[in-house]
């Protein structure tokens, strides 16, 4: 799941700010007035969007996002002296004073964005540890000796076990490791 949170020094503006978020059908699990309230919060979360204001009590919006992680993009609202410095950055960045419509409009393309990043980095086939292969190698061997299977016989059959059982392969081929 995307989550959005707003960060602002002064709570009426991050509050306002979330609350124009929410009537326009995003979701914002907060409004926050530090840095450090931000992080204690991406902690728990996935990914997400972080609509920023220049300065904070605690930090300035480039130390948060050097403490944001990388599946968290922000959003910087920032006056038009500070925006020079901030487009140069690979943050987004909005100009003061901002109209709401580009504002949802800014957000539900980051959304998109991460939406997109998220699908495509479940899709990725898990990365399998040298230990792991060799599991799965030595399951076929023992497949091919014991039931006179071929290689490509035996990885099939590997996969069928594991998608019967409910399983991932590495741990198939360790209950056939068990049973031979």
């Amino acid at each position: 799941m995307i989550s959005v949170i707003v960060v602002f020094p002064k709570l009426e503006e991050a509050r306002s700010i979330k609350n124009l978020l929410v009537r326009n059908g995003i979701d914002v699990i907060a409004a926050c007035t530090t840095g450090a309230q931000v992080i204690n919060l991406t902690d728990d979360l996935d990914y997400g969007i972080v609509v920023s204001g220049y300065k904070f009590v605690d930090m300035m919006y480039s130390e948060l996002l050097e403490c944001l992680p990388d599946t968290f993009d922000m959003l910087l609202v920032a006056s038009q002296r500070y925006y020079a410095e901030c487009s140069m950055s690979d943050i987004v960045c909005l100009s003061m004073p901002i109209k709401a419509a580009d504002l949802i409009g800014t957000v539900n393309l980051m959304y998109d964005k991460l939406y997109y990043q998220m699908k495509r980095a479940k899709s990725k086939p898990a990365v399998r540890t040298e230990e792991e292969k060799q599991v799965i190698i030595h399951a076929k061997l023992m497949l091919m000796e014991q039931k006179g299977m071929t290689e490509e016989e035996a990885h099939k059959y590997l996969q069928k076990k594991s998608m019967d059982n409910g399983t991932n392969l590495v741990e198939t081929a360790h209950m056939i490791l068990d049973v031979f």
